[in-house]
């Protein structure tokens, strides 16, 4: 094999993944939009992603910002030196993070540090398997943190929430995937895709669980069973309520695809791998000889491009969700005041421009015990690890920058709110009750951004004003932001309402309706 070419189609399957999403996912996301009712919070997002997914098509950037933890499952013909295939792998890796395809996100377990390249001890996660054909089967999936910190795995037989006793069966393992929909809730970026192992060890669940993701959304499962529990999933996830975004809506589960592998008798796992709205998964056929791409993979029939003619301009939608009377559309700029919060509440959009501040998990933890290096009162914290740029005049520019998943920072968010004079943040995916009491303590909002939509909101952003803190590496750093127009909608407000806990209350009364048995 040509090692070069071969690195050069890696290096292609990398981008492309980041960058262009599937037609299969594609067609799935179209079809979500075509059945969500205009006007509402939902419809203004599934909008937002699909403008997002062609501002990604044509600046070939990062459709979200996560670009996650690359695994790779590749087939080689027999003698195939996968030593040296591996070290093209990762210089392929190491120079798409460089060029901003993908984000570093290879971090220490020990000592926190980035190795800024994504490489490291177990990263990508590459897994050879020989087959008899004599070409090279390489597949790639970018799997954000977001929707992987949604995965769960069950161990039969169980109590579940809503639902009673799920017992070592069929209508076990059912009761086992509606509740994995139910409990991700809007923090896997939903309306998501799900991959489901029944069966091995907890390692071996979840392998299954994830290789399930590698199938086309259109396949049709060949096992009579699974193929009636797919498609039972499929019809009645949806009447959860949970939503684009959790923001409520006809649409939470796009595609669900279950493997079995036998068990020991002792145990019996059910492992739900959860993945968000943008499906980034791809792959290739590579001649063995030349090292070059043969074909695509997952890329059968019509491309949607979602142009003009596909999507209504997302400020359409936006405008049409806050249409209700009670609710507004409301320009915030920093520093805002107590009175300017509290006459906000959900439902309202905000569309925020001036500056504003990044700040993820190491920056949390670090201002619970140390100052902020900018005056943080009557400011906007943005839950965000943007994918970033450094020209040759020492000058950044933004490539990616969705919200990240807001729950993490639960435990400091209040706090620092309070000490730091902070009077909004925002994320994704709601926070929670000592968040909740904070904000209405100190007068304080959370603001929900659209999960993914990693272009859209690098579009709004008009000027990089400044850095801190970059020893936390560049996701975590402490980035100031100049903003124009930057959209999102208030979920939790300063009078104790909260639409995360809504949603939840009344998707778990609907999960409750599929507690009686279905397959005998």
């Amino acid at each position: 094999m040509n090692i070069e070419k071969f690195q050069d189609s890696i290096y292609e399957l990398i981008v492309e993944t980041s960058t262009n999403l599937p037609k299969d996912v594609r067609r799935a996301i179209l079809a979500a939009k075509g059945r969500e009712n205009e006007g509402t919070r939902s419809a203004m997002s599934l909008a937002t992603i699909t403008k997002n997914i062609r501002m990604a098509d044509e600046n070939v950037s990062p459709i979200c910002q996560d670009t996650g933890l690359p695994t790779f499952k590749i087939k080689v013909p027999v003698g195939a030196n996968t030593i040296v295939m591996k070290k093209a792998i990762y210089a392929a890796i190491a120079q798409a993070t460089k060029d901003g395809k993908l984000r570093p996100n290879s971090v220490d377990s020990l000592t926190g540090d980035n190795s800024g390249d994504n490489l490291g001890i177990g990263t990508p996660v590459i897994k050879f398997e020989q087959w008899e054909n004599d070409y090279v089967d390489a597949r790639l999936i970018l799997k954000g943190g977001g929707c992987e910190n949604k995965n769960i795995q069950y161990s039969l037989p169980a109590e579940l929430e809503g639902l009673g006793r799920a017992g070592r069966d069929l209508d076990g393992i059912r009761k086992c995937i509606m509740h994995s929909v139910y409990q991700a809730q809007g923090q896997g970026c939903s309306a998501g895709f799900i991959g489901v192992g029944i069966g091995g060890d907890r390692s071996s669940g979840y392998d299954l669980a994830k290789e399930q993701l590698f199938r086309s959304v259109d396949d049709v499962n060949p096992n009579a069973d699974l193929r009636k529990l797919e498609e039972y999933i499929m019809e009645h996830a949806n009447e959860l309520g949970i939503g684009t975004m959790g923001f409520g809506g006809e649409t939470t589960l796009l595609g669900c695809k279950i493997g079995v592998m036998n068990r020991i008798p002792a145990s019996f796992f059910v492992s739900v791998a959860y993945n968000c709205w943008a499906f980034r998964r791809l792959g290739v056929n590579i001649a063995a000889d030349t090292g070059e791409i043969m074909s695509w993979q997952y890329q059968e029939g019509e491309k949607i491009s979602f142009d003009e003619s596909d999507v209504e301009p997302a400020k359409a939608e936006i405008a049409a969700a806050a249409e209700a009377p009670e609710e507004k559309v409301v320009t915030l700029t920093a520093p805002i005041t107590e009175e300017q919060i509290r006459s906000l509440k959900v439902g309202d959009v905000v569309k925020i421009t001036g500056i504003m501040y990044t700040g993820r998990d190491a920056i949390h933890k670090y201002l619970m015990d140390n100052d902020a290096p900018v005056d943080l009162n009557g400011q906007i914290i943005y839950h965000c690890g943007p994918v970033m740029l450094k020209d040759d005049e020492g000058n950044w520019s933004v490539k990616a920058a969705g919200p990240t998943t807001s729950i993490r920072e639960e435990p400091y968010q209040g706090d620092i709110m309070k000490k730091f004079g902070i009077r909004a943040v925002m994320g994704k995916g709601g926070m929670g009750a000592k968040t909740l009491q904070a904000l209405g303590e100190h007068g304080g909002v959370y603001l929900n951004a659209i999960g993914g939509a990693a272009q859209y909101y690098a579009d709004c952003i008009k000027s990089v004003e400044g850095v801190d803190l970059m020893q936390f590496g560049i996701p975590e750093a402490m980035w100031h932001l100049k903003v124009e127009d930057f959209t999102a909608v208030v979920t939790m407000d300063s009078h104790g309402n909260s639409l995360h806990k809504d949603i939840e209350m009344s998707s778990l009364e609907k999960l409750a309706t599929f507690k009686e048995p279905v397959f005998k």
